[in-house]
């Protein structure tokens, strides 16, 4: 997650309230995922971005995990995503990801 991004997200939760915002990931592999889950929840692990410090406490998901595939046209799906779920480590990231969320 770039700085910008971040920053952007700090704007959102700035102006509209954590409640209602959920954050969509995508990274490619399970570490990306984490760093950028830890980024809009308990703020950048690197210190270096907008959220240094920052915990907003936000949900957050990956499109690969089966609540938010759900939520998505399958047509849609499967043309824009479902390759590159095939590709990475898909299991490993939504396995991460549900591990952090539960402590």
């Amino acid at each position: 997650m770039d700085l910008e991004d971040q920053g952007r997200i700090k704007e959102l939760a700035e102006e509209y309230g954590k409640d209602g915002i959920v954050v969509l990931l995508g990274a490619p592999t399970t570490e990306a995922s984490q760093v950028q889950f830890e980024t809009v929840t308990t703020g950048d692990p690197s210190y270096a971005g907008p959220l240094a410090g920052v915990e907003l406490g936000l949900p957050a998901y990956h499109v690969f995990e089966p609540t938010v595939k759900a939520a998505i046209d399958p047509d849609q799906y499967a043309e824009n995503i479902e390759v590159l779920e095939m590709g990475l480590e898909a299991d490993a990231i939504v396995d991460a990801l549900a591990g952090m969320r539960a402590g």
